[in-house]
């Protein structure tokens, strides 16, 4: 249901304040969540035959296939919530692989005594985060469990996406001269959520760079660049794929710290916090490894759009020592970058 430009919970918020457990007259409730809830906020015709799944035609080309859990605490924060964070979450998997996003399925794990605003809220987000990465929710499922086992509600959600003919982006494809690109400046995800968690105030909020990246990724593919091969950058951030790439392909990859772009009040945030920023969680950025000869254009290209203001090249694939990932500082030294041991921030997505 829609008035104006919000939409208006379809059930009843005082007849069911609440998410209730089955045994509690969940049942009822439950047919009212799919029913006047999911299917009106989703609405489309693979999700509106209620069947037990999405039927469809393959598209040409080769298939792309991604599934990610989400539980971030907590559940809203500056720039956005689970419900976006788990559309353009696992949307962005996809455009990493070169594919174009087409179908989502998503799956609620709903604690008991959730306030019924508050889903309809995270079903809103997911509704507009769908409509702006142009995918579709086709199928779910919805489960309660018991009170205080769910801290709130944990959102699943999987996808498909069509790669189109000749297109093949992978860490194989990797190659020595490489450079490595940056779509804009990172770290601003994990700490905005940070904040929020431990009631941290700056003198500027600190926003998620949660958004979609698939309609970015197309545009340099579009163009004719060669991209060898993405990653977006959530946990364990820049460094961790660094490292990643670097094992994948017994090559070193090699950045210059002056390069990465960093925005002052995340770079204050992580002094304050005691973590490293090329560690910290985004959900708007990735990192592109594209021939030398090309990564100029590149840059432009990302620089035109919305979300690829800040691009920048920061470093280049080397032979020099293979399987490292490096950082050449400020002052002309090289580190080595591991992979971060543990989890620097969990529950950030």
């Amino acid at each position: 249901m829609k008035t104006g430009n919000s939409f208006v919970c379809p059930i009843p918020i005082r007849q069911y304040p609440q998410v209730l457990l089955a045994h509690g007259g969940g049942g009822t409730l439950t047919h009212q969540l799919i029913e006047k809830m999911f299917l009106p906020a989703f609405g489309n015709p693979l999700l509106g035959a209620r069947h037990d799944g999405a039927v469809f035609d393959p598209p040409e080309g080769r298939m792309a296939f991604t599934t990610d859990s989400y539980v971030v605490r907590p559940l809203f924060f500056p720039g956005g919530d689970i419900g976006t964070l788990a559309v353009n979450g696992t949307v962005n998997d996809l455009a990493m692989c070169g594919a174009r996003p087409l179908y989502l399925s998503a799956g609620f794990i709903i604690e008991e005594g959730l306030p019924m605003d508050t889903l309809w809220r995270v079903v809103r987000s997911m509704k507009r985060a769908a409509d702006d990465a142009g995918v579709q929710i086709v199928t779910g499922d919805t489960k309660v469990v018991d009170r205080g086992k769910g801290d709130g509600i944990f959102i699943n959600t999987a996808g498909v996406g069509a790669v189109p003919p000749g297109r093949a982006i992978s860490p194989s494809a990797v190659r020595e001269g490489d450079r490595i690109l940056l779509s804009g400046d990172i770290g601003r995800h994990g700490i905005a959520i940070m904040a929020v968690r431990e009631g941290l105030e700056f003198e500027t909020t600190i926003t998620s760079d949660c958004a979609p990246l698939a309609g970015i990724v197309e545009s340099l593919c579009e163009a004719g660049i060669d991209i060898h091969c993405m990653r977006d950058l959530t946990r364990g951030g820049l460094a961790s794929t660094l490292v990643e790439i670097a094992e994948a392909t017994a090559l070193q990859c090699e950045i210059e710290e002056v390069s990465v772009p960093i925005r002052e009040e995340v770079r204050a945030a992580c002094e304050i916090l005691g973590f490293d920023p090329l560690y910290v969680a985004n959900e708007g950025r990735f990192a592109a490894f594209v021939p030398a000869e090309q990564a100029e254009r590149a840059v432009d290209l990302m620089r035109r759009h919305p979300l690829g203001a800040g691009a920048a090249v920061i470093g280049t694939v080397k032979a020099g020592s293979p399987g490292l990932a490096t950082l050449r500082s400020l002052i002309g030294a090289t580190r080595v970058i591991d992979m971060l041991s543990g989890e620097q921030l969990p529950r950030i997505c």
